[in-house]
């Protein structure tokens, strides 16, 4: 999981309709490709990426608000579909106007507004995976380069606790003048040189 923004010009509904949609696009271009090919995380494979999000979010979901997902079909026999469940489902909650009056309650977290702890734990999720599956599989790796900086600045002085959760490998060393998204692919762990992978973790 990933904490992190969203766009005060922009709705936590807009900006995971956002953030799916480049998401959804890698995960139907890797339909074509290889859903075996190695990701740049540790003993992962591309289908591994979309496992993890169709795997944590709904138990997070439904402990901390009661909200229930729809069920697709398992990764391992259709992961475009079961993606497609989830990101269809996931948008319904935060098209449903009850949604800004709820709240997510969590041991680790707190209580939040329902759709802010969608926005921050699971669209920023969705947000770094896309890398992931582009650069496991070969498709466009290109991310929001503002949206990036916002993270990487929200996360850097986090940085002794992010890296103590296990979530992410060593730091990589990057050049300081690189770009937003360079630095930040390289903070949580990854190699974002071509034909970088991630370290062991």
């Amino acid at each position: 999981m990933t904490d992190t923004t969203t766009d005060a010009d922009e709705s936590p509904a807009t900006e995971h309709r956002r953030v799916a949609a480049a998401f959804t696009e890698r995960v139907r271009g890797t339909a074509t490709l290889d859903w075996d090919a190695p990701a740049p995380v540790a003993g992962w494979r591309a289908r591994d990426v979309v496992r993890h999000l169709v795997e944590w979010f709904p138990a997070f979901l439904h402990a901390g608000a009661g909200v229930t997902l729809p069920t697709g079909p398992a990764v391992d026999d259709d992961p475009v579909a079961a993606w497609q469940v989830q990101t269809d489902g996931v948008q319904a909650v935060l098209d449903d106007p009850d949604t800004t009056s709820r709240t997510l309650r969590n041991p680790h977290i707190g209580e939040l507004p329902l759709d802010l702890a969608i926005s921050r734990f699971y669209t920023a999720d969705v947000f770094l995976h896309t890398w992931d599956l582009a650069r496991a599989t070969g498709q466009d790796e290109t991310l929001d380069a503002q949206v990036c900086a916002r993270m990487l600045a929200g996360m850097e002085p986090m940085d002794e606790l992010l890296r103590a959760s296990g979530q992410y490998g060593p730091r990589v060393t990057v050049a300081e003048d690189a770009d937003p998204q360079t630095k930040l692919i390289a903070f949580i762990g990854r190699d974002p040189r071509p034909g970088g992978s991630a370290p062991p973790s």
